[in-house]
C-alpha cells in the first residue's frame, strides 16, 4: 500500500523563509504599493471573496443573532478558561489521547519533535495550521533532521515556492495561476513526483498536479500534524473544517497524529460548536457549510491513527487575557473576514504585516503575542497597531463581533506611553502634542496662537491652502501626499471684537 521512500537528496526542500527582519510596516507596505502585480491580484481575489461572503450571510435572518452569539460563548470560555482547559484534558486522556502543554513556541516544537522521532518518522505532512506556522514548527522539525509537507494547496504553494503566506484563509492569494503553473513545473520535481508534462494553468490540471504529488507522501507518511478549529471541552472532541480533502487524508491515514491548539480555541459543549459551524464556512468561504468537517474524539481501535497527541499551546495568549481590552482578540476563528474588506490589506498583501496573522486581526493579535505590553517592542511589532484606517469595516464582518479599531486605538496608546518611557527626549509627536497642551491651557496664549496662525495665512497666497513644506522630518512627510486649509486670516475671537458683538452688536 504504501510507496518506497524517496532519495534524500530528491525530497529534500530548500529552508523555507521566515517573518524575521521583516522591516516595519509602513515601510513594507511602501514596497507593496509598488508592486502592480501584486495589487491586481489582490483587488481581484478579496473582490470575489467578499462579494460571495455578503450573498450568503444576507441569507440568514438570524446572522446578528449568530455573531452575538458566538461572541457570548468566546467570552464565557475565556472567563472560564482555565476550569475548561482542565476538561478538555481530562476528556482527551479518558479518550486514549495524551495531551502536552507548551507555554511558549520552543517547548511546543521540542515536544513535537519528540513525538515524531519516536515514533521513528524522518518527515510529516501538515495540515494547514496557523498555530504551527505562528511557532515556526516547519523550520524546527527541520533543524532536527524531520522534513514537512504541507498539504493544504495553497499552503503547498507557498512551500514550493519558498515564499511566505499572505492570507489566513489563502495563503497564496498573492499569486495568479500563471506564477503557480511554474512553481509546479520548477519545484515538484525537486521534492517529490514531477509536474506532468504539458502543465497548464488551468485550475483543474494545477489540482490533478497537486493530488497526484500528494497522493505519494499521504500513502508514506507515518506522522501526521495539524491544527485545530475547535476542541470541545465536554466530549474531548477536535475539530477541523476544510474544503479540499487533504486535511482528511492527514487525520486518517498516518499511525500518529498530532495537533497543536492554541488554548483559546475551545468551546464549552457539543450545541455551542453549532453557532460556529455556521458562522465559520459563511465568513471563510462564503460556504453555508464545509465540504470536509472532520471531528475525532481520542483514538478508536481499528480507525484512523493509533495514537493521538493534543499540544495546548500558549505563547502569549495568557498575557493577553489579562489584558481587558485587548483580550478580545483571542475570540478570532481565522475566518479572515476582516482581511478581505480591508481597503488597507487589499493594497499592501499580508506579508507586508511580518507575522502569518496578516490584515486587521493581525495588527492587534500579533503584538498582544509578542508581548507590546510587557516592555519595548521592536519597531515592525509597534508599527502594527497604526497599520490601519480606522474604518471600522472590519468590525461589522466579524462573525464573533472583535472590535478591531477599538484594540487598535488601545494598543497606539501602549506604543506611545512606552515611547515616551523609553526616550530621555520627548518624541516630535509628545513634543507636538505638549506645545497644543499648553496653548490650549488659556485664553490668552490660544489668542496669540491665533494671531500667529492668522500672520502665516497670509504667507500662503490667495488661494488660502498649504500645499507643501519642504523638510525630511514627520511635517514634511505628511505634506508630500496632503494640502492643509490654511488658517483663518482673522480669528473668530478677533472678529467678535472688531464688529462689537460682544456688546449687543448683529450676531
Amino acid at each position: 500500500m504504501t510507496a518506497g521512500p524517496e532519495p534524500a537528496a530528491t525530497r529534500r526542500l530548500r529552508p523555507e523563509p521566515t517573518f524575521r527582519g521583516t522591516p516595519p510596516f509602513p515601510e513594507a507596505a511602501r514596497t507593496a504599493l509598488a508592486d502592480g502585480q501584486l495589487r491586481q491580484n489582490l483587488g481581484r481575489a478579496t473582490t470575489t471573496i467578499r462579494t460571495k461572503r455578503a450573498a450568503v450571510v444576507a441569507e440568514r435572518a438570524d446572522w446578528e443573532q449568530l455573531r452575538l452569539s458566538g461572541a457570548a460563548i468566546k467570552d464565557a470560555v475565556l472567563r472560564d478558561l482555565p476550569a475548561l482547559l482542565d476538561q478538555l484534558e481530562a476528556a482527551v486522556t479518558t479518550a486514549g489521547g495524551v495531551v502536552h502543554w507548551a507555554r511558549d513556541a520552543a517547548e511546543a516544537n521540542a515536544i513535537v519533535a519528540g513525538i515524531t522521532r519516536a515514533a521513528g518518522a524522518t518527515e510529516v505532512v501538515k495540515v494547514k495550521s496557523m498555530a504551527t506556522q505562528e511557532i515556526e514548527l516547519n523550520e524546527a522539525l527541520r533543524r532536527e533532521g524531520i522534513d514537512v509537507w504541507e498539504t493544504d494547496l495553497a499552503e503547498m504553494i507557498v512551500q514550493l515556492g519558498h515564499d511566505l503566506p499572505s492570507h489566513i484563509l489563502v495563503p497564496a492569494i498573492h499569486r495568479n495561476r500563471s506564477e503557480i503553473r511554474d512553481i509546479f513545473v520548477d519545484e515538484m520535481v525537486r521534492v517529490g513526483r514531477a509536474a506532468p508534462v504539458g502543465l497548464t494553468n488551468e485550475p483543474g490540471e494545477l489540482a490533478e498536479a497537486a493530488r497526484l504529488h500528494l497522493r505519494e507522501k499521504f500513502l508514506r507518511a507515518r506522522v501526521a500534524v495539524s491544527g485545530a478549529n475547535f476542541a470541545v471541552a465536554e466530549t474531548g472532541t477536535v475539530v477541523v473544517v476544510e474544503s479540499e480533502g487533504n486535511g482528511r487524508m492527514c487525520l486518517t491515514l498516518p499511525e500518529t497524529l498530532i495537533t497543536v491548539m492554541g488554548i483559546e480555541k475551545l468551546v464549552p459543549t457539543w450545541r455551542d460548536l453549532e453557532v460556529f459551524l455556521q458562522l465559520l464556512p459563511r465568513s471563510a468561504t462564503a460556504e453555508r457549510m464545509n465540504p470536509y468537517t472532520s471531528l475525532w474524539t481520542g483514538v478508536t481501535p481499528g480507525d484512523g491513527p493509533r495514537a493521538f497527541h493534543l499540544i495546548l499551546l500558549d505563547n502569549g495568549r495568557t498575557d493577553t487575557l489579562s489584558d481587558a481590552t485587548g483580550r478580545q482578540a483571542l475570540r478570532c476563528i481565522r475566518c479572515s473576514a476582516c482581511l478581505n474588506v480591508c481597503p488597507v490589506y487589499e493594497r499592501t498583501g499580508g506579508q507586508a504585516y511580518g507575522s502569518v496573522y496578516p490584515g486587521p486581526i493581525g495588527a492587534i493579535l500579533t503584538p498582544q503575542l509578542r508581548g507590546i505590553a510587557k516592555h519595548p517592542v521592536d519597531k515592525q511589532t509597534a508599527s502594527l497597531p497604526f497599520a490601519s484606517s480606522l474604518c471600522g469595516a472590519c468590525f461589522d464582518v466579524c462573525p464573533v463581533r472583535i472590535d478591531i479599531p477599538e484594540v487598535l486605538v488601545h494598543l497606539r496608546g501602549q506604543v506611545v506611553r512606552q515611547s515616551e518611557a523609553s526616550h530621555r527626549l520627548p518624541t516630535p509627536e509628545a513634543f507636538g502634542m505638549g506645545l497644543a497642551a499648553w496653548t490650549l491651557r488659556t485664553p490668552r496664549r490660544l489668542a496669540m496662537a491665533e494671531r500667529l496662525a492668522g500672520l502665516g495665512s497670509r504667507l500662503v497666497g490667495r488661494h488660502g491652502t498649504i500645499r507643501r513644506i519642504p523638510g525630511p522630518g514627520p511635517i514634511g512627510g505628511w505634506f508630500r501626499s496632503r494640502n492643509l486649509r490654511a488658517p483663518a486670516r482673522e480669528s473668530f475671537r478677533a472678529w467678535w471684537r472688531r464688529t462689537g458683538s460682544g456688546r449687543g452688536g448683529e450676531s
